[in-house]
């Protein structure tokens, strides 16, 4: 049984943005709170060992990693296992496969489902590592032909350099959906916003000084899109390099602007949990920390 004693609430402050009250709560138990990216197992034989499923509502049901290889000898999530495909199931019940040529893997352990062209329907978002040139972000479309690329962006250009998605939405009010990811998250990581222009995913906006990943975790959340002002926009909520730090990003006047650090005695351990913790309908971040405590962060 979990326990949870209120430690310390540090009320509401205004450390840097007096616009943009938080209240931070310390909270402290026998064990960690946010156990991280909890999500349904597969049941597909063809699946990865640590597949997880990607569940939707739409027309796109779930999707999950398929078809494991070790030709990638990379491992940062902590094998030498990758995925050489993907499959998606329909609202119909029919299955659809993409699969890789042998140049490429998906360094990854979950899709994520968004709609990025605008028609209604779950696009697939996943990490796919080039064996010569590093990662690149991608995107598939389902279509009556089965799974499409719909676009992609350039890879990092080396081996052995790879990206951790943070998420999706409409971070600069155009009515696009763009994508955000940490790129190199392990070696002075960038946040780096993408639109999607043709088949391309170009890289639109960059900041430096985040990691959302430590080598060898399967852990891929320890990053969150949220609405940390309540405007009905999309912020980011991505750890900073080393992790003892949490930095609440906005995309304002065309640009990526930090509006809000919070820094702790103790790193970040977990995943970023977005949940409703007092009940007014907004979504808040909950996440724990290496001495044990877990952080209540409550947005207005």
């Amino acid at each position: 049984m979990m326990f949870r004693i209120l430690l310390l609430v540090i009320g509401t402050f205004f450390a840097i943005n007096p616009a943009l009250p938080l209240e931070l709560r310390y909270v402290s138990g026998d064990g960690l709170a946010a156990a991280g990216s909890a999500r349904p197992p597969v049941d597909d034989p063809q699946a990865l060992p640590d597949a997880v499923l990607a569940v939707g509502t739409g027309a796109v049901r779930s999707a999950w990693l398929v078809f494991p290889t070790t030709r990638y000898d990379h491992a940062i999530l902590g094998d030498d296992i990758e995925a050489s495909g993907v499959r998606v199931e329909l609202a119909s019940g029919q299955r659809q496969t993409f699969m890789l040529p042998n140049d490429s893997v998906f360094e990854d352990r979950y899709p994520r489902l968004a709609d990025l062209d605008g028609d209604g329907v779950d696009e697939i978002v996943l990490v796919r590592s080039y064996l010569d040139r590093g990662a690149a972000l991608v995107v598939l479309k389902t279509t009556p032909d089965g799974l499409e690329i719909l676009a992609e962006s350039d890879p990092i250009g080396l081996p052995h350099r790879w990206m951790n998605p943070v998420g999706t939405g409409d971070f600069d009010r155009d009515g696009i959906t763009e994508l955000a990811a940490v790129v190199t998250p392990h070696i002075g990581g960038i946040l780096t916003i993408y639109k999607r222009q043709g088949d391309r995913l170009e890289p639109v906006h960059r900041m430096p000084g985040f990691s959302n990943h430590r080598i060898g975790s399967p852990i891929l959340g320890q990053s969150a899109v949220v609405d940390l002002n309540g405007d009905g926009t999309p912020d980011l909520a991505v750890p900073a390099t080393g992790f003892h730090e949490l930095r609440l990003i906005s995309l304002s006047n065309g640009a990526l602007k930090e509006v809000r650090k919070l820094a702790h005695s103790s790193p970040i351990v977990t995943a970023l949990e977005t949940v409703d913790l007092d009940g007014d309908g907004d979504l808040d971040l909950r996440y724990d920390l290496a001495d044990g405590r877990w952080v209540e962060l409550l947005l207005p």
